[in-house]
């Protein structure tokens, strides 16, 4: 049976956008547009379809344009990383503050999506009692814009374990606590998910829908045909 649904949203918006290059020159990743919207809106219309009650925005590249961006959203809270960017560890942990604790969602703004929304994907499958992070994935093979043969395998319980054909889509929950227990300063989300693997509580859902990588400029036509119902 599913637990309450996290009630906390951290989205990424942080990061340099060195792979989407030249077009990051003189904006964040997060603002650049996909079918005429900015892809930290298309994130933003997931954590209002799911009713997240808290949402917050990482910023550092560019974070006076981000928080411009949001200055019509005052349910929205940025959380500024100076002087230095967090990885997205150090982020999330940094953001903590804003968010509150137990288990809060994360997403990546570099991606767009089709089919249910991810967030009630993953609230329908959460199971606090054994999990302490719940990752989102899709077969490699259906991960649009993105190469790579995959990220994690699902045991027949639904743990998750590294290697595999399983490519993970930047949407996860995971109990604050398990974040906290790191001390600040800049560290990958990898080394959290390492020791909630080692207790056993790291786990994993596969979304049934389309999932296309935006993080280089290549990944916004092939987004586009996505959102266009083009195989």
């Amino acid at each position: 049976m599913s637990g309450a649904r996290p009630r906390a949203i951290l989205l990424f918006a942080a990061g340099f956008g060195t792979r989407m290059r030249p077009l990051t020159a003189d904006r964040p990743k997060p603002l650049i547009e996909v079918a005429g919207r900015a892809l930290l809106d298309h994130a933003l219309a997931l954590a209002d379809a799911a009713e997240v009650p808290a949402k917050a925005v990482n910023a550092h590249y560019r974070a006076e344009q981000i928080a411009a961006h949001l200055a019509a959203r005052p349910d929205v809270a940025v959380s500024h990383e100076t002087p230095d960017l967090l990885d997205t560890g150090g982020g999330l942990r940094h953001a903590l503050p804003l968010l509150g604790g137990g288990p809060l969602y994360t997403l990546n703004t570099d991606a767009v999506w089709t089919g249910p929304n991810p967030l009630d994907t993953l609230a329908e499958a959460w199971q606090p009692d054994r999990m302490d992070a719940l990752l989102l994935l899709v077969p490699a093979e259906r991960a649009r814009g993105h190469a790579g043969a995959g990220d994690f395998r699902l045991d027949a319980g639904g743990r998750l374990a590294r290697g595999g054909s399983l490519t993970y889509t930047g949407a996860q929950i995971v109990v604050a606590e398990a974040v906290a227990a790191h001390p600040p300063g800049a560290f990958s989300l990898n080394a959290v998910w390492d020791g909630i693997a080692e207790r056993g509580r790291l786990f994993g859902a596969v979304h049934p829908g389309g999932w296309c990588d935006v993080g280089h400029p290549g990944g916004i036509a092939e987004a586009e045909r996505m959102l266009a119902g083009a195989p």
